[in-house]
């Protein structure tokens, strides 16, 4: 019997120490979360509930949050952890099966509903409302559903637009005409989404199957395009000692759908593959390393079965490139450099020792026409900003335009507007495919509204100029554009170390913002800045990692007074058609969308959404809204309704009729 008792105790007193060695979920939750989302995950004084990101994560993606955190939401990461700790964690979070909604409860069970086709869906609810429900079901697709009655109908979008500028050839004009100018003073906001702990974004959203997707740095979210609600998110930290423009908070401009993946670009210039109906990563490349002062901010196009994507880094001195990554794979097919080795094509146009860190980057998203398989890409300054002492020639093939062959990556042609850039003149700006009657002859053009403040139009199937004009009247650095592309400059409009007044300003005479061709109206509409600046510059550093690569700057003129007009310009003869002045402090970078409801609709510098006749300009409504847009208007339709969206400061608008 005494040798019994003495098992039993022992037993026991064995359980009690495994018991105390083994993680409880419970208590780890309480310890660590429940501060923040509550006792119960529904939320709480400083972070909202979790019940939504266990509807959309699955187990491993729940502990790698726990793991890193959501800095941008300030959620620190619980690196420390032990493995078995987060697994009972996650365990425990899964026994959460309330969610709150308005005030009230209801279970987050799987649901069976009856559809109004006679046919029946089951699966998880990731949203709904009295009026809606956003249903996943086992095979992982979401379903976006209305009520009808006792029952649900499906919706979706009729036309979508799945790149940054909505189509290959680059203009931002769409065929929707449900808004038009007879009813467009009817224009609301039919609802909006808050992107969590967001700066002042730069993106365009993007649709497909009724899934808008809105980026933040290192973030996409999905959202039902007819109503905002959430569907899922895909996060990850900052990187910690980037440099570049895509450390700026919301400094991402696009993602890109093809199939059955979500493509982005991260900060530190890694390309990733997103299941667009999950959220999770299907594969990640390193396009670059950022330790060598490579960035991205969302440079993608998806076109054939590639991925083309360029990074950013002109200002850090970085060897610019493009390239062509495998949908499926990631796998690199083929890369451009913008900056020539010594002894390749383009090399003898470097003299001195700069072209080792060159800059032309490949920062905003490119064109592309698929009859003749041509990719049609922008790219930025030479590096060292504003100094050239150290890099005489032409500096190919910074700021210039490139028509490479898709399948292989090889120069077609090449068009530079300003060679030997010393004022920052990215030629990274939209490029607009055109088929049109151009002076009596049928001709695939290309458009672009230059920076340097020139209008270009050229022949894209040779690269042949046909025509440049001045896109802004503030002008002082070129007489005009030779027959043969090149500027004739004026004398003494370059940087001064005591400083030169030249025009346009540092900014451009517009910049990476959308512009658009009607082919009806045969316009071109571009959002132009009158600005001049006072350019400097400085004995060029020596080039490190880590660190900005600039030789000088510039400086606003006190005199100055700027001003954004909206103009729209005849492509043959590149003189104004109509301009519609806007006031404001000349501080917005946002571009227009025309449509064949005959509008344009455009960023005000006043502060609003604006629209105006996209024939006479004049303008037919306006909305207010509260920070300095710094994006691009774009359409869609949704359930057989037409959406106009923008992202203003952190938050997505979508606007439609009364």
């Amino acid at each position: 019997m005494r040798m019994r008792i003495s098992l039993a105790v022992f037993f026991q007193s064995l359980l009690s120490i495994v018991l105390a060695q083994t993680p409880d979920g419970r208590a780890s939750f309480q310890s660590r979360c429940s501060v923040c989302h509550g006792t119960d995950g529904n939320g709480g004084e400083h972070a909202s509930s979790i019940l939504a990101t266990l509807a959309t994560k699955n187990d491993a993606e729940l502990a790698l949050t726990i793991r890193e955190g959501v800095p941008r939401k300030g959620m620190p990461g619980f690196k420390q952890l032990a493995d078995a700790e987060v697994d009972v964690l996650v365990s425990f979070m899964r026994t959460l099966q309330q969610a709150r909604r308005g005030g009230r409860r209801f279970p987050s069970v799987r649901m069976n509903v009856q559809l109004t086709d006679g046919s029946k869906l089951e699966g998880f609810a990731v949203a709904r409302t009295g009026r809606e429900l956003q249903l996943r079901t086992d095979d992982q697709r979401i379903h976006l559903l209305r009520k009808s009655g006792e029952q649900f109908r499906r919706v979706t979008s009729q036309a979508d637009w799945t790149s940054m500028h909505g189509q290959f050839s680059g203009n931002r004009f769409s065929a929707l005409r449900q808004i038009d100018r007879s009813n467009v003073a009817g224009m609301a906001v039919k609802w909006v989404f808050a992107v969590p702990n967001a700066g002042r974004l730069q993106g365009t959203p993007q649709v497909h199957d009724g899934v808008m997707y809105v980026t933040n740095t290192n973030t996409v979210i999905a959202l039902d395009a007819g109503s905002g609600a959430r569907l899922w998110e895909y996060s990850r930290p900052a990187t910690p000692g980037l440099i570049g423009n895509a450390r700026s908070p919301g400094n991402n401009r696009s993602v890109t759908v093809s199939g059955d993946k979500v493509f982005m670009q991260t900060d530190h210039a890694h390309l990733v593959a997103l299941d667009r109906n999950k959220g999770q990563v299907v594969w990640e490349t390193e396009m670059a390393d950022f330790r060598a002062n490579y960035n991205a901010t969302g440079s993608l196009l998806a076109v054939e079965n590639l991925i083309v994507a360029g990074t950013a880094g002109g200002e850090e001195g970085v060897r610019g490139f493009l390239a062509a990554y495998d949908q499926q794979t990631g796998k690199e097919v083929w890369r451009f450099w913008t900056i020539p080795a010594p002894g390749e094509r383009g090399s003898e146009t470097w003299e001195g020792p700069d072209i080792a860190h060159g800059g032309g980057p490949t920062w905003l998203t490119g064109s592309y026409d698929p009859a003749s398989k041509t990719i049609y890409w922008p790219t930025g300054n030479a590096g060292p900003d504003f100094n050239g002492d150290n890099r005489k020639g032409d500096n190919l093939y910074t700021c210039s335009i490139l028509a490479l062959d898709v399948m292989t990556g090889k120069l077609k042609w090449h068009f530079q507007p300003t060679p030997h850039d010393e004022w920052d003149w990215d030629a990274v700006q939209p490029l607009v495919l055109v088929d049109t009657i151009w002076r009596g002859q049928q001709k695939k053009l290309l458009l672009q509204a230059n920076r340097n403040g020139f209008l270009y139009v050229l022949d894209r199937t040779d690269g042949k100029l046909l025509l440049a004009s001045p896109l802004v009247k503030n002008l002082t650095w070129a007489k005009g554009i030779a027959p043969d592309g090149r500027p004739v400059m004026n004398p003494n409009q370059v940087p001064t170390p005591e400083g030169t007044l030249i025009c346009p300003a540092v900014e451009g005479a517009t910049n990476f913002f959308s512009t658009s061709y009607n082919p009806a109206t045969r316009l071109f509409y571009v959002n132009t800045l009158e600005r001049c600046a006072v350019y400097t510059k400085r004995v060029t550093p020596e080039w490190q990692a880590g660190r900005g690569y600039q030789g000088g700057g510039g400086r606003r003129d006190p005199a100055d007074k700027p001003q954004k007009i909206l103009r729209a310009f005849n492509i043959e003869t590149g003189k104004a058609a109509w301009e519609l002045p806007q006031d404001g402090p000349g501080d917005t970078w946002t571009g227009t969308l025309s449509t064949a409801g005959g509008l344009v609709i455009f960023g005000d510098d006043g502060g609003a959404l604006a629209a105006a006749d996209a024939d006479t300009g004049k303008r037919l409504w306006s909305y207010p809204v509260v920070d300095s847009l710094h994006t691009s208007p774009m359409t869609y339709m949704f359930d057989n309704r037409q959406y106009v969206a923008i992202v203003n400061g952190s938050i997505v608008y979508a606007f439609g009729l009364e």
